[in-house]
């Protein structure tokens, strides 16, 4: 029986602590609550803070996951069975029909793919092969021989193989045989002794017997010490002569080359686009190592199964993991404004003004009398104070407040020195590239005429904030240009004075946040100062966009 595929908990691209710790804590809560099976994952790198937290409380870091679109181990595969390259293109077409299919893949012993073979191939092999010497070319299986004509090998060795000559048909006297058989051959007749003699003496290689004919003690003795394998089949002479190039191998006729393939990891937009440039009905379906494990046609990918996800921390579809719109979206949590985001159907949206994704998680443990582990408790409650900044931010209300110090104590830490840890660890920035520091929290946000990106660092001193600085500022000009984005801000935050320098970059960028704060930036040149703002959601996103609007 298939287990049952995970609904996965996710944040946001750039993932922040409050992304990763809430993602975690609510797949353990729905774990325990719900009726299927719940794991965490993340959209991005994680960075130091996040990284410092995990460790501490000694939680693995989630997957990661660059995309949620439907993929081809979200389809439902057809367990056609491969089948070797020596069976004959007679029990391959039985298969074909017992199976209703149109296509099998021949696969070796270990289950890799060697090829194809479809109808139109065992076609061509009956309807367009005049070769006589076909049946040696292929490398014929006496044994294949004589099931194809429900025969058996009567003297000889029937694992051997048939692999010089041509096959004829001894019609003539024994005296006509001589100018049409040569050394080799496999010899189509019937009972007569003397045929069957002059056959022999002519050093075929094979002799078959039609219409279940007897062959003398002398005949068998006579093959036996010339080496001629002697077949003896029920089907007269017409008939074998018919039916006896099917008794060829599959690997003689089978598509080898160019064999359009899928993997079970890629992504079903991909596959979808390929199968309309090709005419095949059926595709294989192989895992990383070149194994077969299926087929499938455009028919399945009518019934592909979407991924089934949980998005905590946003609703703006510019933060969701790529594919969103290919996945099936169960719930949102959140504590932002609302978004971009839309659903197929309708979903369980929890949306709160609170400072911190993981409060409302707290509270939902709290609804539905669930206890909060120990090293879930450390995850929500550094979330919260990473969320907001220690309760410095003015996202911050009494309800998160609340729900960190009883989940601090919960976890056994105390408030002030474990978030001088996370601090610490998350503005150590010496040696990271300006695209990692970026990339640390980033969003992008978008209006009807504008996208633009905003990024936010926090560190204890303005020393480590100006250290970033001079790395970013080349750096965010290259983002733009790259994301094709109209503008680009990053809030270096010092949480002590809290207060923030604003650096930016886009032709509108400084006028748009100058406006939007109606003189209560100071002009830095490069950068503007704001005091009293450190919150990129309750202070600086609601200005920039009330701006962009008006204009």
């Amino acid at each position: 029986m298939e287990q049952e595929k995970s609904i996965w908990v996710i944040g946001h691209k750039n993932p922040d602590t409050d992304s990763v710790c809430a993602a975690i804590a609510y797949a353990d809560l729905k774990n325990k609550t719900g009726n299927a099976r719940y794991e965490a994952r993340r959209a991005g790198q994680i960075n130091e803070e996040s990284r410092y937290v995990l460790e501490y409380f000694q939680v693995p870091v989630p997957e990661y996951v660059s995309d949620v679109g439907a993929q081809v181990q979200d389809i439902e595969i057809r367990k056609t069975s491969g089948i070797s390259s020596h069976i004959s293109l007679k029990t391959a077409w039985e298969t074909m029909k017992a199976q209703n299919v149109v296509t099998l893949p021949i696969t070796s012993q270990s289950g890799l793919l060697e090829g194809l073979i479809i109808t139109g191939d065992i076609a061509t092999s009956y309807m367009d092969v005049y070769d006589n010497r076909i049946l040696a070319k292929a490398r014929t299986q006496y044994k294949n021989i004589a099931e194809t004509l429900e025969g058996e090998v009567f003297v000889g060795n029937a694992h051997g193989y048939f692999i010089r000559g041509k096959v004829v048909a001894a019609t003539e006297s024994p005296e006509r045989m001589e100018e049409y058989i040569e050394d080799d051959d496999m010899v189509i007749l019937g009972n007569r002794y003397e045929v069957q003699l002059c056959a022999i003496e002519m050093n075929a290689s094979c002799l078959i017997v039609c219409s279940d004919a007897k062959v003398s003690k002398t005949i068998q003795k006579l093959a036996e010490d010339r080496g001629c394998v002697i077949i003896t089949t029920p089907y007269d002479t017409y008939t074998v002569a018919r039916l006896i190039n099917q008794s060829m191998p599959v690997k003689y006729f089978m598509r080898r080359e160019n064999l359009v393939t899928f993997e079970m990891e890629e992504y079903v937009d991909d596959v979808r686009e390929i199968m309309s440039r090709e005419r095949h009905r059926d595709f294989p379906v192989l895992d990383e190592e070149g194994r077969y494990m299926g087929m499938i046609s455009r028919r399945n990918l009518l019934n592909m199964k979407r991924k089934q996800i949980i998005l905590v921390d946003h609703n703006e579809k510019t933060q969701a993991v790529e594919g969103v719109d290919e996945a099936e979206i169960l719930e949102i949590i959140d504590h932002h404004r609302l978004g971009s985001l839309e659903t197929i159907s309708p979903v369980f949206f929890r949306n709160q003004p609170l400072g911190c994704t993981s409060t409302i998680i707290y509270q939902m443990y709290q609804e539905q009398g669930v206890e909060v582990p120990k090293h879930i408790a450390g995850l929500l409650c550094s979330a919260i104070i990473s969320d907001t900044l220690m309760f410095r931010s003015p996202t911050c209300t009494s309800v998160d407040k609340m729900a960190a110090e009883a989940l601090a104590e919960l976890a056994g830490i105390g408030i002030e020195e474990h978030a001088r840890g996370m601090f610490q660890a998350g503005s150590n920035f010496k040696a990271k590239t300006a695209e990692e520091i970026l990339n640390q929290d980033f969003k992008t946000f978008s209006t009807e005429e504008m996208e633009f990106g905003v990024g936010q660092l926090n560190a204890m001193s303005d020393e480590e904030l100006q250290e970033v600085k001079e790395k970013l500022m080349p750096y965010i000009q290259q983002v733009r240009h790259e994301r094709k984005l109209d503008m680009i801000y990053v809030m270096l935050t010092n949480i002590l004075e809290e207060s923030s320098e604003i650096i930016f970059v886009g032709e509108s960028a400084k006028e748009t946040a100058q406006k939007a704060f109606h003189g209560h930036a100071v002009d830095r040149g490069d950068s503007l100062w704001l005091k009293g703002v450190v919150s990129r959601k309750k202070q600086l996103i609601p200005a920039l966009m009330l701006t962009l609007q008006e204009k």
